[in-house]
């Protein structure tokens, strides 16, 4: 199990699944946060919070990001998909740094071409 955490606790993701890799996009808000990205299905995390969060949407608004309202980091966020089937993405530096290490980084350009790219 892993769990990703706000640097004060008010937010706190756990999910039994752990990565097989993680994504790092350079998109606008993606290169703005620094965050590193792990996928998941809605059913396949917990999510909880002690107090509000603040979200952000942007652009088409289907991706809801959460940071907390107190510390201000970015843990998570949330899409609608058009297959139904919602995803939640963690934001893997809230993770224990010893589990990320393990997994390899993938490189997304969000900025230009939307594709996986080598590195």
């Amino acid at each position: 199990m892993i769990e990703a955490t706000c640097h004060c606790g008010n937010i706190a993701i756990t999910t039994k699944k752990l990565p097989k890799s993680v994504t790092s996009c350079n998109c606008s808000i993606c290169y703005r946060i620094a965050a590193l990205w792990v996928y998941y299905t809605a059913n396949q995390v917990v999510i909880k919070q002690e107090s509000n969060n603040a979200v952000y949407l942007w652009g088409n608004k289907l991706r809801s990001y959460h940071s907390c309202s107190f510390c201000g980091c970015t843990t998570h966020y949330t899409q609608k998909r058009d297959n139904g089937i919602n995803r939640v993405a963690i934001n893997a530096r809230m993770v224990n740094s010893d589990i990320i290490k393990a997994v390899n980084i993938r490189y997304f350009d969000g900025a230009n071409t939307f594709k996986y790219v080598e590195q």
